[in-house]
């Protein structure tokens, strides 16, 4: 194997294209072509993690979050960041990042939180925009169906709990090849008339590519008409933090304890706690304080989430409990999901579990 066949497994659970525009995901430091020997899934990617890689004989880290945020303009071992570059450049060890692809993935790590809190009922948040387009394309009657079936395939028309969904219109299409056009029905330099269907499919944005191939690949004509637009429509398969239910209500304080426990909190900071009991519970891994008015509109009883600041917690004005219960610790079960993950998709390699602690936070 090589790097690149283990970054296609990730790409299909965590398409690059929905991560978040500020954020620095994908192969940051090696060769997608170089021969594995083994994979390393770590939350963080810092020195100690690099020496784990060495001792184990892994020549591939995945990193949750990437170790290069901002821009390097130099690489002389002054910070932790370039340390960890440059000892994976001198031991050739590719580092890959994942980081917010995962955060708005449906079964990324919002969902994996859900999971060990016992939550149901699971729905995306705050649903990420623009990330559904819709491709017309006209063809002759006689290959509209086949041509149709293609796309499917090919991951067009897939609309919530539905797929093979299109749009088909019969017209009348029209055009006249120049002295160097080779037209499939007509002849060149004359005026044709031709029963078409109008096919319109809406798509998920990555899979535009391959959409488009077999586009071209399976129609009829030399020159292929087609139109693409970015619809405004959300996607509720595709966006930050999630909301789910607990089967019955739970006291909030009983509740708290219990996120205490899953999640392996050394300490839990909250709001005042405006509920007597919570049903309906959000959750956002990492900072999630922007998420705070998405929780209320959602309707629910508390969110869980980290980094909030002392003036965060003003805005849940007895609405909805807030709790902060660590960056690290909303997140540490990500790379046993990516390790399950990986493992099941590539069954005759070893994908080995970081054991080195990364959290840089401590508590007395």
């Amino acid at each position: 194997m090589i790097v690149q066949d283990v970054i296609d497994h990730l790409e299909t659970l965590a398409p690059p294209t929905y991560a978040e525009d500020f954020d620095n995901i994908g192969l940051l430091v090696g060769n997608k072509d170089t021969k594995l020997t083994g994979i390393l899934v770590t939350l963080d990617t810092l020195e100690a993690v690099v020496d784990e890689a060495i001792a184990k004989n892994c020549n591939l880290i995945v990193s949750f979050h990437p170790i290069i945020f901002k821009g390097l303009k130099s690489l002389t071992g002054k910070t932790y960041v370039e340390r960890t570059v440059l000892k994976a450049i001198k031991n050739e060890i590719a580092i890959y990042a994942i980081h917010t692809a995962l955060d708005n993935a449906l079964h990324g790590v919002n969902s994996i939180i859900c999971d060990q809190l016992g939550l149901i009922n699971k729905t995306v948040l705050i649903p990420q925009k623009s990330t559904i387009k819709k491709l017309t394309t006209y063809v002759p009657v006689t290959n509209a169906s086949a041509l149709r079936s293609q796309l499917f395939k090919a991951g067009a028309g897939n609309l919530g709990n539905y797929d093979q969904c299109s749009f088909n219109t019969e017209g009348t299409g029209t055009y006249r090849g120049n002295e160097h056009s080779n037209p499939v029905l007509g002849r060149k330099g004359e005026f044709h008339e031709e029963n078409e269907v109008q096919i319109s499919v809406t798509y998920n944005t990555h899979f535009e590519s391959q959409l488009l191939k077999t586009l071209f690949k399976h129609h009829p004509y030399e020159e292929v008409a087609y139109e693409i637009i970015t619809l405004d429509n959300y996607d509720q398969h595709i966006g930050m933090g999630m909301v789910g239910e607990l089967k019955d209500k739970q006291s909030a304080t009983s509740f708290l304890k219990l996120v205490k426990t899953k999640m392996k909190a050394s300490c839990i900071k909250h709001s005042e706690i405006s509920k007597p009991s919570v049903k309906k519970v959000a959750v956002l891994g990492g900072s999630g304080s922007f998420a705070i008015s998405a929780a209320k509109r959602a309707g629910a009883d508390i969110l869980i989430t980290a980094d909030l600041k002392y003036h965060d917690f003003f805005s849940a004005e007895n609405e909805i409990i807030l709790a902060d219960i660590g960056h690290y610790e909303s997140e540490q079960y990500t790379k046993n999901y990516l390790v399950d993950y990986l493992s099941k998709k590539i069954t005759n390699f070893a994908v080995v579990l970081s054991t080195t602690t990364t959290n840089p936070v401590k508590y007395l």
